[in-house]
């Protein structure tokens, strides 16, 4: 896909991978409508977008409402005319074993942003990204694929996601593509600043310092530019992560017992 012209909608791009993906696919010529729940943070990246020559344009949105999706699709049409790929990046996280949890009702919020927000978006977009021939590109994770300590909720929402759009990928068949991310520890985002706790509400983890093993926002966010530009439906960032299905099917103790190693660096 040349980039140049296109139409893309982004969740989540008041900060982290969603505001650099916003940034970067401006840098490309393509017209990015930046979209996210905080106004203030929203105005101060379509700010620095247009300040390097880039077309864009902020929609304060929760994507778990309905109607709040319906407005952001209307408005990206009313302002390019079409849509040519939605980026499905929005998210929120959690850090904490599931029988430690006092209060589990913050699942829902889990389900509502990663799952339940995506499958909005996806909706409402879905009439004018079959019109191009557009993309729906899902920010995933290897979480997605397998189970992960920690991350019971998270891990839960990935796994839906996954398999709705793997659906939607067998029913549109040649009408839409869809590239799904799939995404190991990325360092400069704030999931972890703003992930829930055991109590049930959003704390600062960043404490867990990541490991060198992580991968940095710029280069995760050109390893998603090229597969976007490529027409690939998976990318794995880094590209070790390949292996986690394979490993999951015929290897399953081999991949636990790296993940617990994984788990054990980032805890202390």
């Amino acid at each position: 896909m040349n980039l140049a012209g296109k139409v893309f909608i982004v969740t989540g791009a008041s900060s982290g991978i969603g505001e650099h993906l916003s940034v970067v696919l401006a840098q490309k010529g393509a017209q990015v409508v930046c979209a996210a729940r905080r106004a203030d943070e929203l105005t101060r990246v379509i700010g620095s977008i247009q300040a390097a020559g880039g077309s864009a344009r902020a929609v304060q949105t929760d994507i778990t409402d309905l109607d709040a999706c319906r407005h952001l699709m209307k408005q990206t049409i009313e302002s390019y005319g079409k849509l040519d790929g939605l980026v499905l990046n929005a998210g929120v996280s959690m850090w904490a074993r599931f029988e430690d949890i006092s209060d589990i009702t913050f699942f829902q919020d889990l389900l509502n942003v990663n799952y339940l927000g995506a499958v909005n978006c996806c909706h409402v977009a879905l009439p004018y990204l079959k019109e191009t021939k557009g993309k729906i590109v899902s920010c995933s994770t290897a979480q997605a694929l397998m189970g992960f300590p920690n991350h019971s909720g998270y891990v839960a929402s990935k796994h839906a996601l996954h398999g709705f759009l793997a659906t939607l990928d067998m029913e549109l068949q040649g009408e839409i593509s869809i590239l799904e991310a799939v995404l190991s520890w990325i360092r400069g985002t704030n999931l972890r600043d703003n992930a829930f706790g055991s109590d049930g509400k959003k704390h600062a983890h960043s404490a867990r310092k990541h490991t060198n093993e992580s991968v940095s926002l710029e280069e995760c966010v050109e390893q998603i530019i090229q597969a976007i530009e490529r027409d690939k439906k998976t990318v794995y960032i880094p590209r070790k992560l390949s292996m986690v299905p394979l490993l999951n099917t015929f290897f399953q103790g081999y991949l636990r017992r790296k993940v617990s190693g994984a788990i054990d660096k980032n805890e202390s």
